[in-house]
């Protein structure tokens, strides 16, 4: 049976937190990945996916000076967004991406990147719109189909999202970041188990990157088995952002006993 709005709205936030780790990861298009395109960028000590929040910040800054220096360059202003999205800014960068689009109207990497921003910002109706504007049916993207997955769960219609999954997985076989958003899918749904299923396969593929990992320490440890899912939490990742990993971990597991309570649920799902 898959998670409804409303549903999402009464359990403490705690789906509501795995919602949003469907947002982040799948409608990036590629998962948690976040790296800056390449271009007309000032350069970076570090690639951004690295950064602490202190260097988002100071990231986000100096290329705002370089996006108010030349606004109408396309490259600029989608790093300038994607930083800002990362810093938590989502409406400046929605509103970046606005003027992109709007001086790029047919650019498909440019629509894909507004509909990004529009999701994040919550406009998810008017993102589904833009990421079906950037698809083309001769050449359909993987990314784009994910994404469409990943905006479509949000609106509660979560066969229709893993659909739109299983078609960017006949595209692009295996890829980790698809596997991993549908696997998020099925938890959204409290199908703990066929979720964990899913993103194992996700975590053992080629090229899965640390938000997969994350993503599967999150199934594990819904289902009570904390210590293990803390030691996939752990793995690659700095002290700094290990510890984030963790408290968030630990704090979902003291939200009334959600843990425990989305285990029983998810022990009579019949889906």
């Amino acid at each position: 049976m898959a998670a409804s709005p409303t549903r999402l709205s009464i359990r403490s936030g705690l789906l509501r937190g795995a919602a949003l780790l469907v947002l982040a990861s799948a409608v990036a298009g590629c998962a948690g990945k976040s790296n800056l395109t390449t271009g007309s960028i000032p350069k970076m000590s570090k690639p951004v996916a690295e950064m602490n929040a202190t260097e988002l910040r100071s990231a986000a800054e100096t290329i705002g000076r370089a996006y108010e220096k030349n606004p109408k360059d396309r490259t600029v202003g989608m790093n300038y967004a994607n930083v800002l999205r990362m810093n938590g800014r989502n409406d400046q960068a929605l509103a970046v991406m606005q003027q992109v689009a709007i001086n790029n109207p047919r650019d498909r990497d440019v629509l894909a990147a507004y509909g990004k921003a529009q999701a994040a910002a919550g406009q998810l109706e008017q993102a589904l719109s833009t990421i079906l504007r950037a698809q083309t049916p001769d050449r359909p993207d993987w990314r784009l189909k994910s994404a469409e997955g990943a905006i479509l769960d949000q609106l509660g219609r979560a066969g229709e999202a893993r659909g739109r999954y299983r078609e960017a997985l006949d595209i692009n076989p295996n890829e980790p970041s698809v596997l991993s958003n549908l696997g998020m899918s099925y938890l959204l749904a409290k199908d703990l188990k066929t979720a964990e299923t899913y993103l194992r396969s996700a975590a053992s593929q080629p090229g899965a990157d640390s938000g997969v990992r994350q993503n599967l320490a999150l199934a594990v440890g819904l289902q009570g088995r904390f210590q293990e899912a803390e030691t996939i939490a752990r793995r690659e990742l700095t002290s700094e952002q290990a510890e984030a990993n963790v408290a968030y971990l630990r704090a979902m597991m003291t939200q009334q006993n959600a843990w425990k309570k989305l285990a029983a649920d998810d022990s009579g799902n019949t889906n």
